[in-house]
């Protein structure tokens, strides 16, 4: 493997991640909104990732993209709270379905395969670099 295909993997794990981080913060940030533009709570949102060959020629080298971000279909978080503006006729407010510990726990894993990641992509530049300086 030459030193520009890892690059090429290492930034496709840090667009991936990147991506990862976003709708995870998205997700924390939207816990208590119970009214969207679409009408009822927000939905927590989930990254699908999928692994693809580099090139045709070496299926065997693999970078990750984004293969879709789709709604969580778990339910919503249902309360009673009549004085909420939200709650229907029975006093209940339905509440989105984003369980923050979860998010917190993806939000660090995420950022620990990012910085895996650009750890990569460090040390290829620092061989790339040591690799011209040999060629001087």
């Amino acid at each position: 493997m030459n030193l520009l295909k890892a690059g090429r993997i290492a930034q496709s794990g840090l667009l991936a991640q990147r991506v990862r981080l976003n709708v995870t913060a998205s997700n924390i940030a939207n816990a208590q909104v119970t009214r969207t533009l679409e009408g009822g709570p927000y939905k927590a949102k989930n990254v699908i990732l999928q692994a693809v060959p580099l090139s045709e020629t070496e299926p065997a080298l693999q970078q990750v993209r984004v293969k879709a971000i789709k709604d969580d279909p778990s339910p919503f978080k249902e309360v009673y709270d009549p004085g909420h503006p939200d709650a229907d006729e029975r006093g209940i407010v339905r509440y989105p379905n984003v369980d923050v510990i979860t998010e917190m726990v993806e939000l660090l894993s995420a950022s620990r395969a990012y910085e895996a990641n650009l750890a990569v992509l460090s040390t290829t530049k620092s061989m790339f670099l040591r690799t011209l300086e040999l060629m001087k």
